[in-house]
């Protein structure tokens, strides 16, 4: 079912998530949110989706890129359901990504992201998972579990000079930025 996105400023958005306990990854409840924040997030045509952004206080979050108008530069990602994930940097290297984000309409800004991470976390069916994310991609999964510890990408902006609306991200500096996204793809694959 698509749910309603919660926007800026509604304060479920600033409340850090609750871990799934393990016996209840499997209920019906975790499964229907899980289902619901996929449906969502394919009709909004996000990158991805935190449940803090339909106002369920659960650390789970679901990522998926394919052909996405919204981020045609982006590495795919196949669907990818976290419940309880952690993220811990691999490195001290940066990269500036121009982000924007559901709960945030018709607004961008640069934010500073861990070139590489170290994901833990249980997918869907309850099963580990352990792995490094490299380049633009781990930029997409550290967006996502900021939104479980009630961040948005507009606290972590750098120079408040970078927010831009969509069509002037577009017109002044998606040229740019995609040139900078092509190389880290290029260097990480990802």
């Amino acid at each position: 079912m698509i749910r309603p996105i919660l926007k800026l400023g509604d304060p479920k958005l600033r409340e850090p998530a609750h871990e799934v306990p393990r016996a209840q990854v499997a209920s019906e409840k975790i499964r229907t949110l899980i289902d619901d924040l996929i449906d969502t997030m394919r009709d909004a045509c996000g990158a991805g989706i935190a449940a803090t952004q339909i106002g369920e206080p659960h650390r789970v979050c679901v990522i998926e890129v394919g052909e996405n108008p919204r981020y045609p530069y982006k590495p795919k990602i196949p669907l990818t359901v976290l419940i309880n994930p952690r993220l811990t940097p691999l490195t001290e290297e940066t990269f500036a990504n121009y982000e924007g984000c559901l709960s945030v309409p018709n607004l961008r800004g640069v934010v500073n992201r861990f070139v590489g991470v170290r994901l833990e976390a249980l997918d869907g069916n309850g099963m580990e998972i352990d792995r490094e994310l490299w380049g633009l991609s781990a930029g997409t999964f550290q967006h996502e579990l900021d939104h479980l510890d009630g961040l948005l990408f507009t606290d972590r902006v750098v120079d408040p000079a970078s927010f831009t609306t969509w069509e002037n991200f577009d017109l002044h500096h998606k040229a740019a930025f995609v040139q900078r996204v092509e190389a880290l793809v290029s260097r990480f694959g990802a």
